[in-house]
């Protein structure tokens, strides 16, 4: 086994300037440190982490606690921020996926106090208020696409969907639209319930009155086996006689079914009723015709800044632990016409 003596044997230099250019500390003169990396990539010298550990105290390792994240196309981009912020700040990145079960999450809280983590992330599928299932066990933690219930000392960091659909409102009523229908997300779903107090809140601001508004509930029931109304109810609304000019939908999903729906009933889509999602599944909202004009989650940065935040909590930031919430940018695409 290559071990840090034979390095600094190649690239003569000594053992302390070996593990000065491994631990990425300063007072190392590039050109050692380019014939110190050069011996090591030729001899494949790895370093031993086991013994870092014992003489830094830290691992240089952050987990990753999910419920389904790492198996859920929307939101498994969390992962790839946190991942990059990691492969560019050289941490290692353990991950472990509880299933949504209580008795495994508390498992994996002490098996990553056993490997001595330096600090968790914890990542929800979707936006929701919950409070980890830590036991006894106290690790620098960062939620991230939640927040926690009872524990105000945890940060959190989540998307604005409330922003998200103030845009989408506003983005309606600048096209002249003054007849917009709303089909709920799943009302348990915290975005859910932000998304539509921002949908009345902003045209109710621009002056519209109740009776412009026709709000339907699209879904409901236990996340992963809810009831679906959305066809039903979308086909209700566009046969209504003074109907909506534009559909705001709670989630791009929904909005397939309110498109076969207007396309059922001989309409035309945006020239008859225009159409917005939510979440910028591109899936979904790249492959209809017209393309998804809709709000994006911003699940990349998520991770990326969550990442960050972490680290400066770990490094003893004296920062107050608050909510953080990520913009979800409007993307434009031929769904909406203007009137």
């Amino acid at each position: 086994m290559v071990s840090i003596v034979s390095v600094a044997k190649v690239a003569g230099v000594s053992n302390k300037t070996v593990s000065r250019v491994i631990n990425g500390e300063p007072y190392v003169t590039e050109e050692t440190r380019e014939r110190v990396e050069k011996a090591i990539r030729d001899l494949g010298y790895v370093p031993n982490m086991a013994a870092r550990l014992i003489r830094s105290s830290r691992s240089n390792t952050f987990g990753i606690i999910t419920d389904y994240v790492s198996t859920t196309p929307y939101s498994v981009d969390i992962v790839r921020g946190v991942q990059d912020w990691a492969n560019a700040n050289g941490k290692t990145i353990l991950m472990a996926n509880t299933g949504g079960a209580s008795e495994r999450e508390a498992e994996i809280w002490k098996m990553f106090q056993s490997h001595r983590i330096d600090g968790v992330l914890y990542v929800t599928m979707f936006h929701r208020i919950v409070d980890p299932v830590t036991g006894d066990v106290s690790i620098p933690t960062v939620m991230i696409n939640c927040r926690p219930q009872t524990n105000e000392l945890l940060p959190s960091i989540e998307p604005d969907d409330y922003q998200g659909a103030q845009d989408l409102t506003r983005y309606l009523l600048s096209r002249g639209h003054r007849k917009i229908g709303y089909i709920r997300l799943n009302p348990i779903l915290l975005g859910a319930q932000l998304r539509l107090e921002a949908f009345r809140k902003t045209a109710g601001d621009f002056g519209l009155a109740e009776s412009d508004l026709s709000i339907r509930l699209g879904m409901e029931g236990p996340v992963g086996a809810e009831k679906n109304y959305v066809f039903a109810v979308a086909t209700e609304m566009l046969q209504q006689r003074d109907r909506p000019t534009a559909i705001m939908s709670g989630n791009d999903e929904m909005t397939i079914q309110i498109y076969i729906a207007a396309m059922a009933l001989g309409l035309r889509i945006p020239e008859d009723v225009s159409i917005v999602g939510f979440d910028d599944f591109r899936t979904v909202s790249l492959a209809l015709k017209p393309e998804l004009t809709t709000a994006a989650l911003p699940y990349y940065d998520l991770g990326l800044e969550g990442a960050e935040l972490l680290n400066s909590v770990v490094a003893g930031s004296k920062a107050r632990p608050s909510s953080r919430v990520v913009p979800c940018k409007l993307v434009e695409r031929t769904s909406v016409c203007s009137l």
